[in-house]
This record gives structure tokens, sequence and C-alpha cells, in this order.
């Protein structure tokens, strides 16, 4: 069995700083975070000030851990003095008829059966509560009231903080560029040499791909560049978060989203999976120009008091099985290492995911149900299986 550390980290982005957090919190003593940027970095998925947490989700395979996750964050919070959570409300938009209608009604379902409230809004009741929006008469809508924004850079620097606290060690600049899994153990090749470790996270996001062949993981990973839009718009007041929830307008074509005044002195508005695939070495971290255009023109025509000049754009990169849902399991056969891969939607749920990563490395159990995360589901296992990028509730 290796004897340099008890477990090492690949990544330490959102859900690697928490899982090393949480390993330390677990009792374990030799643990090792990889990152092959600076710590608390730009660069990644988690460099940005916020992202939606919520517990409207279209699976209730979600909703389902909604409650541990914000016991999750308020446990961090309350450790690191460090406020992550803003609650703000959020609204599910969509016309009557449509795709975005039934996606509503899926989310709906979902959260019954999760015991979670919720309330259906009329278009008169979005027009008085929301008057910022400019929806038809044919508009459908539901609010749900823990709906809010997660400081999403803030809860890396909390979990790294926390971890370094615990004894963790961070090694910044240090690139993991192969992994060999052994029955009892894992070697973790760097630029500096081998590390031997008895266990293993492997939460490096977009990298993963870089990654699969050495852990024997086959499933396709696509990558989707992303793009958001800070606009200084003409009445910032009207979307302080204290008027104005996180919302997600479900159109046919597309799903954009977005959030109050946070972070910036501006209204941040994206497209939820535009589309735009590409491989590892294509990331761009400066946005396009067309984007904005088109999240301008969406707020021309729904959100006019925030259609004001581009302040600021930024990227991401989603990073999706076939059907997007979460890799959140042990290896088959090798119970000593943990996959994360986070489909372009794990923020809200980083602190319960590394927690979960940390349990099962530790007591090899999770109270929580990752049944529909495993590795051993059809998108994963069927290489046949049609991609589905979109989330999309179940219909009935």
């Amino acid at each position: 069995m290796p004897q340099g550390y008890s477990h090492i980290v690949i990544g330490a982005g959102a859900v690697g700083s928490a899982a090393a957090y949480w390993l330390s919190e677990a009792g374990a003593e030799r643990v090792l975070v990889l990152e092959q940027f600076d710590l608390v970095h730009t660069l990644g998925s988690s460099g940005d000030h916020s992202r939606i947490i919520r517990r409207a989700y279209h699976h209730e395979a979600y909703t389902r851990l909604t409650d541990a996750m914000f016991e999750a964050w308020a446990h961090v919070e309350q450790a690191s003095a460090l406020p992550l959570y803003l609650r703000t409300g959020g609204i599910d938009l969509a016309t009557a008829g449509t795709h975005g209608e039934a996606e509503i009604a899926g989310y709906a379902r979902a959260m019954d059966a999760a015991g979670i409230g919720y309330e259906h809004l009329h278009v008169d009741d979005v027009r008085e509560r929301y008057p910022q929006w400019r929806v038809g008469d044919d508009a459908v809508g539901l609010f749900q009231a823990d709906g809010g924004i997660l400081d999403i850079r803030r809860s890396v620097s909390a979990h790294t903080s926390l971890a370094m606290a615990g004894g963790v060690e961070l090694r910044p600049g240090t690139r993991a560029t192969g992994v060999r899994v052994h029955d009892h153990g894992v070697t973790v090749e760097t630029p500096d040499g081998p590390i031997d470790a008895d266990h293993l996270v492997v939460a490096a996001a977009s990298w993963l791909g870089d990654l699969m062949p050495d852990l024997g993981l086959r499933f396709a990973l696509t990558l989707s560049q992303e793009q958001v839009a800070y606009f200084s718009g003409p009445r910032l007041a009207d979307f302080a978060p204290d008027r104005f929830p996180i919302w997600i307008h479900h159109g046919d074509d597309d799903v954009h989203y977005g959030f109050p005044v946070y972070g910036e002195a501006a209204v941040k508005v994206a497209r939820d999976m535009r589309g735009h695939f590409i491989a590892s070495d294509e990331r761009v971290f400066d946005g396009d120009a067309e984007e904005p255009r088109r999240l301008h023109a969406f707020l021309e025509r729904h959100l006019p008091g925030a259609a004001g000049r581009l302040l600021a754009s930024k990227t991401c990169v989603y990073d999706m099985p076939a059907d997007r849902d979460f890799v959140l399991d042990t290896l088959p056969g090798h119970s000593h290492v943990a996959v994360f891969n986070g489909a372009g939607h794990a923020g809200k749920f980083a602190s319960l995911v590394g927690r979960i990563l940390a349990d099962l490395l530790t007591v090899g159990a999770t109270p929580h149900d990752i049944d529909a995360f495993r590795l051993t589901r059809p998108a994963i296992v069927d290489p046949d299986f049609e991609p589905a990028f979109r989330l999309r509730a179940e219909t009935v």
C-alpha cells in the first residue's frame, strides 16, 4: 500500500476544495491537493461571483439533495465566517402551451416528490411582484422562496482556507499528468515526479478527459464554451437583490437565466447550454462579441430596465456526459478512487458533493441517494446513448 498520502485530490476548484475540507473534517490526516493553476484562480468554472442556488430542479434526484445542500453551506458559512448564500427567491418563467411550460411542470413534480413548497404564478402575479419583467398574457411561472445566489468564488476561498487550517497540503501550479490505479492505492504522475496515496478524488472539471483513459473511463465527455455577460442597465436599483430574484426563462429554443445586481454593478445574464462545442485545448478565457449582442436583445424584449451597456463578459466550460447528469461515484472495482463530473450545473451542490466524496473514501458509503449519478447508468456505459444536453424535466 502506498505510504505517501492517505488521500490525493486532483483539482482545487469548487468541488475539489470542498472534498479536501470535508476529508479533513472526517479525520483524514495526510491529504494532498494538486491544482494546475493558482489557488482560488479564475480560469476554471468557479471564478465568477455568482451561481444560482435553487430547489426548483428538473429531476427529484437533485431536489431530494437540497436540504443537505443548504445544510452543508450553512456549516461552511459558520466555520469560515464568510457569507456564501444570499436568498432572493427564484422564479421560472415560460409561455403556456410550450416545452418550457412542460419543463416548469416537471420542476413542480420533482419538488412535490421531495416535499418542497413552491407557488404557481399567474401572469398577473408576475407583473405585480416583478414589474421589471415584460411578459405576454400567456406567460406562466413558478416561484420558490429558497432560490438565490451562491457566491461561488467565495465558496472556493472558504473551503480552501478551512482545508488549510485542517492540515491539508495544497500544491498550486502542479498538474496531474497521469494516474496509475493499483489494487490498494494510486500513483499520480506530476512534472515533479510520482506521488503515492491510498485514495484518490478526481475533481478535474473540464480537464477530466485528460485523465479518463488512465481511470478506465470511456464515456463521451462533451465540452461547451459558455459565456455570461454583465450589463450596466439604466435602472440598476430596480434589480437589487431585495427587489428582484434569480430567474430562469424556459424558451422553446433557448433557456436564459440571470441574477439581480451582485458582485458587479450590473445585471448578469446568460444562456444555459449555448452549444459552442470545443476540444479541451480550444478553450478561451475571453468572450466573443456575438453572445453579448444576443443576450442584450433578450433583455430588450423581456427586461428593458437591465438592457444597458456591456460592463463585462466572462467564460467558462461545461463538461458533460451524454445525459448531462452528474457523475458521482467510485470506480467499479476500485472503491478507493472517487470521480466527480458536474455536467455544467454543479456549483450549488459543491459543498455537499465534497462531503459525499469524502464519505465514500473514508467510511465507504453515503447516506444520500446518488444512484442516478453512478458510473453504471446507460449514458455512461452505452456508447449509442443519444446525447440530451438540455436539462429537461421528465414528462408524464
